[in-house]
């Protein structure tokens, strides 16, 4: 696992040192030897290298790392250039599209956003190829909830999008009055067509931060 380096290390430091944590790095450390993991090792923490804590303004939460060959980076819904966008993101920039106008591109990789402080984080960071949800419970949850509690304290206002159960799960945990809370069904093709096609997230989201004097996340890619 690529080592942290910005201002998450600071306020992560104590997980660490917890013994889930402990359990779980011999788990992936020994996944990662014994079977083909996604993303890449040095990819695991990407959501943190590319947004620090500091520049946290917008949080994307999805489920668990893509599981097929060259489409995990580390960043939630994100897949490196040159990789077919998966179908889950078709509907997300279908939903853009829609929504504000965006062009859609012809590639899936969403570190532009990230560099603007949209954390694309993922509930689980690593998963077995081709298995979806095989490496959930084992110790990520923990870690990726301390996160969530550490963007709900900043004093700034933060904008959480959460499509589908499993994210919407994360809500309680995001007590702060100055937050707002976005919620919508997942943008798989089974559960798109329920809500998630209309629900102008992105020009909501733009809309607060800009009622906050915080600039808007410039969505184009």
């Amino acid at each position: 696992m690529g080592m942290i380096a910005n201002d998450w290390k600071e306020v992560l430091g104590d997980e660490f040192r917890k013994d889930y944590y402990k359990k779980l790095y011999m788990f992936v450390k020994k996944e990662y030897e014994s079977s083909v993991v996604y993303p890449p090792a040095d990819d695991i923490f990407n959501a943190l290298h590319l947004t620090p804590l500091s520049d946290v303004k917008v949080v994307i939460l999805g489920q668990d790392p893509y599981h097929e060959p060259n489409q995990a980076q580390g960043l939630s819904f994100s897949v490196p250039v040159g990789t077919d966008i998966p179908p889950s993101l078709v509907n997300i920039y279908k939903e853009l599209h829609d929504d504000i106008g965006f062009e859609i591109p012809n590639h899936g990789n969403l570190t532009n956003w990230a560099k603007q402080g949209v954390l694309l984080l993922n509930t689980v960071l690593t998963v077995r190829a081709h298995a979806a949800n095989s490496h959930k419970g084992k110790g990520w949850e923990y870690f990726t909830d301390a996160i969530i509690s550490h963007v709900n304290e900043k004093d700034e206002p933060v904008v959480y999008m959460l499509w589908g159960k499993p994210a919407q799960s994360k809500a309680s945990m995001i007590t702060n009055p100055k937050h707002l809370v976005l919620k919508a069904p997942h943008p798989s093709p089974l559960s798109a067509y329920r809500g998630f096609f209309g629900c102008k997230h992105f020009s909501k989201a733009n809309e607060f931060l800009e009622k906050n004097k915080i600039a808007p996340v410039d969505w184009a890619l």
